[in-house]
């Protein structure tokens, strides 16, 4: 028997992923007390283990007392072979990008409602910039994320078009406006959004093929699209063809639902 648990003979491994997997998009920050009884374990068990999983790394402690998943568990994650693959494969295409435009460029995945951040190069001019490498942000408030939520099952479209958050004045909150949105990224090919992330912040973005599947996206960053639109457009879509075509058959997205 593996010690005083709310289910007995289960191991201190399975106690701790249990405590790790009490985490999910609804629930981001949690009390002591809120973890235990997600991972149904007495409160001192759950108190000892949560300190170890803080001092390694894979939980981190806020200053109101809530817990977050920590760091080192990003870091770990980077070492998967789909992830190591897909961003070592796009460096030299997001550094080829970054050399011609000196604009922030990105490399994103969907994780189930959100777009994950895998990659980033800050560029040089002043433009506000809130995602970075392992970060999160809303499908519908970025350009990588429209493209992404274009191309993801009806049902994903569906749960996020009944949840439009509204994070800046320019925010599409209307169903039916983004879902015209999505339909011209499919047929353009290209997603853009106007300070809809962040004020005085513009984006691009293309989709990256694994054969027909999109499995990845890849933007840009920009002051204004009024003048250079086209261009960045067709610099984004050779990078990622270029991408496309050094990625193996069976790339596949993290956690897409």
């Amino acid at each position: 028997m593996a010690g005083n648990t709310a289910r007995p003979g289960t191991s201190v491994t399975s106690r701790s992923l249990s405590l790790l997997g009490a985490f999910d998009d609804e629930h981001r920050r949690l009390t002591l007390t809120e973890l235990a009884a997600r991972a149904d374990l007495p409160l001192p068990t759950a108190h000892r283990l949560v300190g170890e999983l803080v001092e390694w790394g894979a939980l981190s402690r806020t200053r109101d007392g809530h817990y977050v998943v920590g760091r080192r568990l990003w870091d770990l994650g980077l070492l998967a072979p789909v992830q190591t693959g897909l961003r070592e494969l796009a460096s030299p295409h997001l550094h080829d990008l970054y050399g011609a435009t000196l604009a922030t460029v990105h490399l994103a995945v969907r994780d189930g409602l959100e777009v994950l951040y895998l990659d980033r190069l800050r560029g040089n001019t002043s433009v506000p910039i809130v995602s970075t490498v392992g970060s999160r942000l809303p499908l519908h408030a970025t350009a990588v994320g429209k493209v992404l939520l274009a191309h993801a099952p009806p049902e994903v479209q569906q749960e996020v078009l009944g949840n439009l958050t509204r994070i800046t004045a320019y925010t599409i909150t209307q169903p039916g406006t983004l879902q015209r949105q999505l339909a011209r990224v499919l047929r353009d090919d290209h997603a853009t959004t106007v300070e809809e992330m962040s004020p005085g912040a513009c984006s691009v973005a293309v989709p990256i093929r694994s054969g027909t599947r999109v499995v990845a996206a890849l933007g840009m960053v920009v002051p204004s699209l009024k003048n250079d639109r086209p261009r960045l457009v067709a610099a984004l879509q050779v990078a990622a063809r270029g991408i496309g075509r050094r990625l193996p058959a069976e790339v596949s997205e993290p956690q897409s639902r």
